[in-house]
C-alpha cells in the first residue's frame, strides 16, 4: 500500500511516524515545501525501520512522486494565527491551498482516498471534492473523530467503563456548532441519560483542542492517531464505524455541505453513511452546523479567474 503525506509540520510528521509503526504500508512518500525540507524526517524514520516488524520504504518527494497512491493524507496548512479561537480563521488561506493541490493530486492518483486532516476540515473536504473531482466516498475528513474520542474518554471516567464500550458521538461541524448526539448514546444497550453533567463533559471535550493549543502551541498526537485509524480502516478493509467528515447524503435534507456523521470506513473509503436517530433539538443543531459550514464555504470561495 502506498500512502503519501502532504505537509510535514507537527501533524504530518507525527502521522508519518505513526504509520511506520502500524505495519500496514509498503511505501510512504513525504511531501513538504521542498524535498530538502522533509529530508530530516525521512532519514529519521528510515533509521527507525530496524525497530518495526514490517519496514516501509520512506522517501521524500514532490506532488509528482505521489502518483499511484492508495491514500493521500493532507496535513498542509497556512500558518496558525497566534491565539486562534476558531478553526474557521484558517478557511481563506487553506481553501486557496487546496485549489493549488487537489487538481494535481487527483490527476496523479485518480482512484486514491483523500484523508483530510487540515482545518477547517468540513470546508476543506467540500473543496477537495470540488477541486479534485473525486467521488464522495473518496474524501474523508478527520472531522469529529477526535472530539468524539475525547467525549468518550470523559464519559468512561465518569461511568468507570472502558471507552471502547461506549457508543457516543459528537456530530456536525468540527467546530463551535458541533453537538453531542445524546439521544442515541448508549453502553451495553443501556441508554446514557442526557444529564447536565454529561453536557458539561461535552463542553470540555469540545474545547479540549484549544486547551492543548494553549499549552503546547499545536495539537498533533491525537489527530495523527485519528488519521492513522482512518488509513488503517482503508488498508485492512476494516469497516469500522467512525464519526468522520463527509459529503452529507441527504440526511435531514442536507446534501450540499460536508459534516461529521457516523460512517462505515473500508477499502472504498466511505462505504456507507449512517443516519442516527436524533431528537428535535439535535436535528436543529445538525441543521445549524450545516448553515455555519455553508456560509464559510461561500465566504471562502476563491475568486474565479478571468480567461
Amino acid at each position: 500500500m502506498k500512502v503519501s503525506v502532504i505537509g510535514l509540520g507537527n501533524v504530518g510528521s507525527t502521522l508519518a511516524f505513526v504509520l511506520t509503526l502500524k505495519n500496514i504500508i509498503d511505501e510512504l512518500v513525504l511531501v513538504g515545501r521542498s524535498k530538502e525540507s522533509v529530508l530530516g524526517d525521512v532519514l529519521d524514520l528510515r533509521h527507525g525501520q530496524l525497530f518495526v516488524n514490517t519496514p516501509a520504504q520512506v522517501t521524500a518527494g514532490t506532488i509528482s512522486d505521489t502518483a499511484g497512491s492508495d491514500v493521500i493524507a493532507v496535513c498542509a496548512s497556512v500558518p496558525t494565527p497566534k491565539n486562534m479561537s476558531s478553526r474557521l480563521e484558517l478557511a481563506q488561506g487553506n481553501v486557496q491551498l487546496m485549489k493549488e493541490l487537489m487538481p494535481e493530486l487527483a490527476r496523479m492518483s485518480p482512484d486514491c482516498k483523500i484523508v483530510m486532516v487540515s482545518n477547517p476540515v468540513d470546508v476543506l473536504v467540500h473543496y477537495a471534492l470540488e477541486f479534485g473531482g473525486f467521488r464522495p466516498n473518496q474524501v474523508i475528513g478527520t472531522g469529529t473523530l477526535v472530539d468524539s474520542s475525547r467525549f468518550r474518554q470523559l464519559l468512561a471516567e465518569e461511568l468507570r467503563i472502558h471507552s471502547e464500550d461506549i457508543r457516543a458521538y459528537i456530530l456536525g461541524e468540527h467546530g463551535d456548532s458541533q453537538f453531542p448526539a445524546m439521544s442515541c448514546a448508549d453502553v451495553g444497550g443501556e441508554t446514557l441519560d442526557a444529564t447536565p453533567g454529561r453536557y458539561a463533559l461535552f463542553e470540555r471535550a469540545s474545547r479540549a483542542g484549544f486547551e492543548v493549543l494553549k499549552h503546547k502551541g499545536c495539537t498533533n498526537y491525537a489527530v495523527a492517531l485519528a488519521a492513522a485509524e482512518i488509513i488503517e480502516c482503508i488498508a485492512n478493509d476494516s469497516k469500522h464505524t467512525l464519526p468522520v467528515s463527509l459529503r452529507v447524503d441527504g440526511f435531514l435534507g442536507v446534501d450540499d455541505v460536508c459534516l461529521s456523521l457516523p460512517a462505515v470506513v473500508g477499502r472504498n473509503g466511505i462505504e456507507r453513511v449512517l443516519h442516527p436517530r436524533l431528537d428535535e433539538k439535535e436535528q436543529a443543531a445538525f441543521l445549524h452546523s450545516a448553515n455555519v459550514v455553508r456560509e464559510v464555504i461561500a465566504s471562502s470561495a476563491p475568486e474565479k479567474e478571468d480567461h
